[in-house]
């Protein structure tokens, strides 16, 4: 495989997990962003759209994982060590899901840190504003969550915290990918 192709790896990887995690919301009419978390999709005894659910997040981790040893590790070294973590603290979630209550609730804040570790590695690594903005806009979602300046189900920050790294994770890879075509 070419080494630009491996950037794809952390274009699919959020993208997998977002597409199974949206399929399995579409799939369930129980689902309320004011009540639940979205790891009550994937709990394997009350959901029937767990495997959907868990099965995106492992694979998702599992192509994160991918990316993190191949193309981001060029790209930035120090960061791609956090960035293999959350795709395996992703994977725990899936792994470890609700069933598993204690065990699940500590996998899911070890990711949701990690979000943060990885945010704050490339900041330091690449001094990224872009990664600065995702940072502060997860920080300031769970914070306003703690603090219910707002009421909603924890879905809501978990999905505004996930997604505004996913969001520099993609464009990162969209930028290595289309840099390496031109080499």
């Amino acid at each position: 495989m070419k080494e630009r192709y491996y950037a794809l790896f952390g274009i699919l990887g959020p993208l997998v997990a977002i597409i199974f995690i949206i399929a399995a919301i579409g799939l369930s009419p129980w689902f309320s962003w004011s009540n639940n978390a979205l790891s009550d999709l994937g709990h394997s005894v009350k959901s029937d759209v767990a495997p959907l659910f868990n099965f995106g997040l492992l694979l998702g981790g599992f192509l994160i994982i991918l990316y993190s040893l191949t193309s981001f590790r060029s790209h930035a070294k120090y960061t791609s060590y956090f960035l293999m973590f959350a795709g395996l603290a992703l994977q725990m979630v899936a792994t470890f899901n609700e069933v598993y209550k204690p065990l699940h609730f500590q996998v899911s804040v070890l990711f949701f840190a990690a979000l943060g570790f990885v945010s704050i590695s490339y900041i330091i690594e690449k001094r990224s504003v872009l990664v600065v903005a995702a940072l502060v806009i997860g920080l300031v979602s769970w914070i306003l969550y703690w603090l219910e300046i707002y009421s909603a189900g924890i879905a809501v920050p978990e999905t505004i915290s996930s997604m505004a790294t996913a969001s520099w994770v993609v464009l990162s890879a969209l930028r290595s990918f289309f840099a390496k075509s031109t080499t």
